[in-house]
């Protein structure tokens, strides 16, 4: 009679041997119900309630990338967290801001990271920037069932490509669908229609890295000046936006001390222009 591997303690031998390069896929073989969009909710009656990620906010400059994003969560009017993070490292050279239901947008990061490391492990190299893109896809996708009853997730990826040399920026919906950002600046979130609006005023394709930083940190105020679910720097609690720097050298966050200064600097400059620099008309 052959021992049951649960009671000698020994993993079976599946598990030592996957059979594929995707996390997800041999998650979906063995333990399905440990994915997040395979679970059950419980039936409820009106909206769910529940903390929410706002504005996340991309733009590319030569030699890299810049995702960001702002540090509060809603729950319906009310302010959930104050310090949340939003910004995750997916690898060395790719990052992922979160919007949307913030539990299953963190869980939903944790396994992409996990699924990433899963395929450098098994095939001895790095997925493509592409091939990371479509992988969180596919993930967002298995999601539908909870986006269909209120609990999405929106996330904006950004990344170095180092087949190209170049920053680049993918956008979905919440059914997985993806798009490439081919304007050099992209934003999601509840704040994201203002976000845009300054970027689009502010960007251009020639701007050094600082420049862009101090362009996406003026995006995320002006979200936070017009919608109430972005959270603006907080001087007071000292809690700034999180920036994020991807270049050929890697994924950099910004420290504490590098995102006040930036956020310093441009409220100042807001005490004297309070809607902030003023774009040429031509």
């Amino acid at each position: 009679m052959e021992a049951n591997p649960r009671s000698t303690g020994r993993l079976p031998a599946a598990f030592l041997t996957p059979g594929s390069s995707s996390f997800m896929d041999f998650l979906s073989d063995h333990s399905p119900e440990l994915l997040p969009g395979k679970r059950t909710l419980p039936p409820v009656q009106g909206a769910i309630e529940a903390p929410h990620g706002t504005t996340i906010v991309a733009a590319s400059f030569p030699g890299g990338v810049v995702l960001a994003g702002d540090r509060r969560a809603t729950m319906g009017n009310m302010i959930a967290q104050r310090d949340i993070e939003k910004v995750f490292p997916a690898d060395e050279y790719s990052a992922v801001g979160i919007a949307g239901t913030a539990g299953l947008a963190v869980e939903m990061v944790k396994l992409f990271q996990l699924e990433l490391e899963h395929f450098e492990k098994v095939e001895g190299v790095q997925l493509s920037l592409e091939g990371k893109a479509n992988r969180l896809s596919t993930m967002i996708r298995g999601n539908l069932g909870m986006a269909m009853q209120g609990l999405a997730v929106v996330p904006l990826f950004a990344g170095y490509d180092v087949d190209r040399d170049k920053g680049r920026i993918f956008s979905y919906d919440v059914t997985g669908g993806r798009s490439e950002e081919q304007q050099g600046y992209a934003a999601t979130g509840s704040g994201s229609i203002f976000a845009r609006g300054s970027l689009k005023k502010l960007y251009r394709d020639d701007l050094t890295e600082e420049q862009v930083i101090t362009a996406v940190v003026q995006a995320l105020y002006d979200a936070a000046d017009d919608d109430s679910a972005t959270g603006g720097p907080d001087v007071a609690r000292r809690i700034y936006p999180i920036v994020t720097v991807i270049t050929e050298d890697g994924f950099r966050r910004l420290t504490d001390a590098e995102s006040s200064e930036i956020a310093r600097s441009i409220l100042e400059r807001r005490l004297a222009e309070p809607d902030g620099p003023r774009a040429a008309l031509l």
